[in-house]
C-alpha cells in the first residue's frame, strides 16, 4: 500500500512562503503511472484540490486560486513531491494533504476530485496570519 508522509507546514505571515514535502513509498505499480495531488481542507469546509502532477510526464495542473503562486514539483530520485507556496494569503490557511492514484495522464488532468485518489497522507497544517 502506498505510503505518503507530508512535512513542511507551519505558521507564516501573509506574503510569506512555505515549501511542503510529500515522501512517497511502497508503490504497487510503477511510480511513473501515478497521479499525485495536493489538497487542502479548512475547518468547516470541504476538501479542495490545489495541484496535481503526473509523474510519468511531469505535467502539472493547478487550481485557479493558487495558479501563479504555488508550484508543484517532483524529485524522482527521492520519490518526493514538493509544493512551493509563495505570496501566501490568510485564505490559504488549511490542513494540506498529499494524495496518490495510479491512472493515465489524461485522467490526472481531467479528474482532480479527491474522491478519485486512493491513497492519502496524514496532512500538514499551514497557517497564514494577516
Amino acid at each position: 500500500q502506498v505510503q505518503l508522509v507530508e512535512s513542511g507546514g507551519g505558521s507564516v505571515q501573509a506574503g510569506g512562503s512555505l515549501r511542503l514535502s510529500c515522501a512517497a513509498s511502497q508503490f504497487t505499480y510503477s511510480y511513473s503511472m501515478y497521479c499525485m495531488g495536493w489538497f487542502r481542507q479548512a475547518p468547516g469546509k470541504e476538501r479542495e484540490w490545489v495541484a496535481s502532477i503526473y509523474i510519468g510526464s511531469g505535467s502539472t495542473y493547478y487550481a485557479d486560486s493558487v495558479k501563479g503562486r504555488f508550484t508543484m514539483s517532483q524529485d524522482n530520485v527521492k520519490d518526493t513531491l514538493y509544493l512551493q507556496m509563495n505570496s501566501l494569503k490568510p485564505e490559504d490557511t488549511a490542513m494540506y494533504y498529499c494524495a496518490a492514484d495510479p491512472r493515465t495522464m489524461r485522467s490526472c488532468s481531467a479528474y482532480p476530485d479527491p474522491e478519485r485518489f486512493a491513497y492519502w497522507g496524514q496532512g500538514t497544517q499551514v497557517t497564514v496570519s494577516s
